[in-house]
């Protein structure tokens, strides 16, 4: 089998993944892709940490902006759109180059293989959700647990949002995630890939990136909502509910 080449750089939050992308797509020859399962939204450049224009430093960049911020993008699109661009590089001799900490985006492209469809009930998750807000996470994640305890051990309690949809994918198919993912599939990855980790043995060091970033977007962010009239809802909102501005003469008022 020919498997095509590609590279990846996975990291935690503010650890160099940007720059070292941009550093190794110019030198080999290739071109990079998000792997950000928020940097496909539009408009929400700021929070996410998107790449300027400047930062890129001329070298294309692929998968940024693909939908608004609120439309559902799920990871079975991502990996649909991220294996066509993957053809065009290589067809064109580049080195696709990934770059994101979303592991579950990249874990399901490097495994090749289809998705196992299942359905959607927002009904469910909207109740779901406020289940985990009114009893706890953990509540929540001993429901996935009693059902999949395969999935229950993979995701962790507080990632609710990975948990409302282990649960949603019983519901509505009547067979666990765990199974689904299986389904899903193929005993070989159609691709050679190099996976590149950033680790910081210091992790003190990695927290004050972390801090520096934050204060930056911070500021960037009320300066870009002092600007506008209105703050769009987006599903990033779910990740942080205590960091919700509705307008900006409320920023202005705090």
């Amino acid at each position: 089998m020919n498997k095509q080449k590609l590279l990846a750089i996975v990291g935690p939050t503010a650890s160099g993944k940007t720059s070292l992308s941009i550093l190794l797509a110019k030198r080999l020859g290739g071109e990079i892709l998000s792997c950000d399962s928020m940097q496909i939204y539009r408009g929400m450049d700021i929070g996410t940490a998107k790449p300027t224009e400047q930062e890129k430093a001329g070298v294309p960049h692929h998968l940024l902006d693909l939908a608004d911020a609120d439309t559902p993008f799920s990871c079975a699109e991502y990996v649909k759109a991220a294996s066509s661009v993957i053809d065009e590089l290589s067809a064109k001799g580049s080195l696709p180059v990934l770059c994101g900490g979303t592991g579950l985006y990249l874990d399901a492209l490097l495994r090749g293989g289809g998705f196992e469809e299942t359905d959607t009930d927002p009904a469910l998750r909207e109740e779901l959700f406020a289940f985990a807000a009114q009893h706890g996470n953990h509540a929540l994640h001993e429901r996935l647990a009693a059902i999949d305890p395969e999935s229950a051990a993979a995701i962790h309690e507080n990632n609710v949002k990975r948990v409302v949809r282990a649960l949603e994918i019983h519901h509505t198919s009547g067979i666990t995630k765990s199974e689904a993912d299986r389904r899903s599939r193929i005993p070989e990855s159609p691709y050679r890939a190099a996976v590149i980790g950033l680790y910081y043995p210091d992790r003190t060091l990695l927290y004050g990136r972390i801090g520096l970033r934050v204060e930056f977007r911070a500021a960037e962010l009320q300066k870009r909502a002092l600007s506008i009239p209105q703050w769009p809802c987006d599903p990033a909102l779910r990740l942080c509910p205590r960091f919700c501005f509705q307008s900006a003469p409320d920023i202005r008022s705090r």
